[in-house]
């Protein structure tokens, strides 16, 4: 039986009373009693420290595995011990296949600052999604000042080949601080450098002069932008960081948030408090409901930067402001030739893709049309001719189908017309949903368009619920007339009107 029994004290009572023991096989004995009682990790921890106290944690009862959770003290996390001896002659890269692999630990009380976003580049132009980051990101941070009296920074950051001028650049849309990376050999994404100079400017490693205007060990959040690129950068550089990532998220707020999960407490039945912490919403699985992902610390665990990727056109940029001042900053790092193994030699450039933003008027369609695909298209095709400009744009559940298209109509179902989530995202003056559920991840698409008409005949389809027009009807039956209405000069159907709510 151990000296005391773990489950009658709180962390804090059991830490106390633990200075009273001072026997190895007692403290032992206890720690075993809390694994196979609550397995409160703060509690194992504090057996661990008392071990480590009297000088036993090494000794005969030092095999406690107490403080494996526990993360590094803030030194060079990548220090990794071979093996020795006749153990190390005789390993054949078979029996140990991750011996090479270097996991870095997060830091345990670590000082986190700032919002960094990944500003991605194309051709030479910031894209706008970085943009948009960047004015989410200065909102965010202002409010931060204003609820907490901290003045932390907008860190813009990003790399390629004769980038500064756009460096400067993200100082004029909003950021305090723009750290680039030059080198002719960072034209185009490449997955290893590209995440470990975000992962060295992240830490704050460099020459003086690169990283002296920062006083922290890594950044408090960062923001990438859900591209393809960004989506790819976003989980590697957070893997690297060793926190956790939100994908595809569309809202961001920052705010304090009380939990109570043991995981997060250290033991069950405590609440406690975690402090500006960035909420991070997106659409779940279900396709029909938000989720929002918290990225929290355990007990002697820090997860930091809290991370997510962001849906390009979540965001409005801020408006462009030339004479802004701000800091920017070349970043120092040795780039090592085996990063470059893959080189491109040669590329062509596609053509533009389909851009269904900035139109007055966007007709998308649905599962709706599966009786008969092709008339289907066509009668959207049609409604969007009778319109000066407008668009025809289509959800998932079009480009994931088997449906069969005949003659022109098919080659506007591809996913270059997709809106939602993992497509485009439109604000039009008006936008007619013909034969669409409403699902969540095609709702981020389009939920910022002035006026929403739905045409369904489910009364209970989910896109009712943020739609400012439902017809209970057949697409088949409601689109022909809806385009001999737009068509009619009399009816006043022009995107203004529908827009005004006007000529009900």
């Amino acid at each position: 039986m151990p000296a005391i029994d773990p489950d009658d004290y709180t962390v804090e009572e059991l830490t106390d009373e633990l200075e009273t023991i001072d026997d190895a096989d007692d403290l032992q004995a206890i720690f075993e009693a809390e694994q196979a009682g609550q397995d409160r990790t703060t509690a194992r921890e504090a057996i661990q420290d008392r071990l480590e106290e009297i000088g036993a944690a090494d000794g005969e009862h030092g095999d406690t595995e107490a403080g494996e959770a526990a993360a590094t003290d803030g030194g060079d996390a990548d220090d990794e011990s071979e093996p020795e001896g006749e153990d190390a002659e005789e390993d054949d890269d078979l029996s140990r296949p991750t011996r090479d692999k270097k996991h870095v630990r997060a830091l345990e009380d670590g000082e986190y600052a700032d919002m960094w976003v990944f500003c991605e580049t194309q051709g030479g132009e910031l894209l706008d999604v970085s943009t948009e980051m960047l004015g989410k990101a200065r909102e965010l941070m202002d409010g931060f000042e204003e609820d907490y009296g901290d003045d932390e920074d907008v860190v813009a950051f990003l790399m390629g080949d004769d980038c500064e001028g756009l460096a400067e650049e993200c100082i004029a849309y909003g950021a305090d601080v723009a750290v680039y990376h030059d080198d002719e050999r960072l034209e185009r994404f490449l997955h290893k450098p590209y995440t470990e100079i975000a992962a060295h400017m992240a830490r704050g490693k460099g020459t003086v002069e690169s990283t002296d205007w920062r006083d922290y060990d890594e950044p408090r959040y960062i923001l990438f932008p859900a591209t393809n690129n960004g989506r790819d950068l976003s989980a590697k550089v957070q893997a690297e960081l060793d926190s956790g990532l939100a994908s595809d998220c569309s809202d961001l707020f920052i705010e304090a948030e009380e939990v109570s999960n043991p995981v997060k407490t250290g033991e069950p039945g405590v609440k406690k408090t975690f402090e500006k912490v960035l909420h991070m919403k997106r659409p779940d699985f279900s396709g029909f409901e938000y989720s929002t992902i918290l990225c929290l610390d355990n007990p002697g665990r820090e997860f930091h930067p809290q991370g997510c990727s962001v849906i390009p056109g979540s965001f409005e940029p801020m408006e462009r402001d030339p004479d802004r001042e701000g800091l920017v900053v070349e970043h120092d790092m040795n780039l090592d030739d085996d990063w470059f193994r893959v080189e491109i030699t040669d590329h062509d450039r596609l053509e533009a893709g389909i851009d269904l933003t900035g139109h007055d008027v966007i007709v998308c369609l649905g599962r709706g049309i599966a009786d008969d695909p092709t008339e289907g298209m066509e009668l959207g095709l049609e409604l969007v001719d009778a319109f000066d400009d407008a668009a025809l744009g289509i959800t998932r559940g079009i480009v994931t189908s088997s449906y069969q298209f005949e003659g022109h109509v098919e080659s506007y179902s591809n996913e270059e017309r997709q809106i939602g989530e993992t497509g485009q995202v439109v604000a039009p003056d008006v936008y007619i949903a013909a034969g669409v559920s409403g699902a969540v991840q095609h709702k981020v698409g389009m939920d910022e368009s002035d006026t929403i008409v739905a045409i369904n005949t489910d009364p209970d389809a989910r896109i009712r619920d943020f739609s400012d027009y439902f017809i209970e009807g057949d697409l088949f039956e409601v689109l022909p007339r809806l385009t001999e209405a737009v068509e009619s000069d009399g009816l006043g159907l022009e995107p203004e009107a529908v827009a005004d709510g006007g000529d009900e």
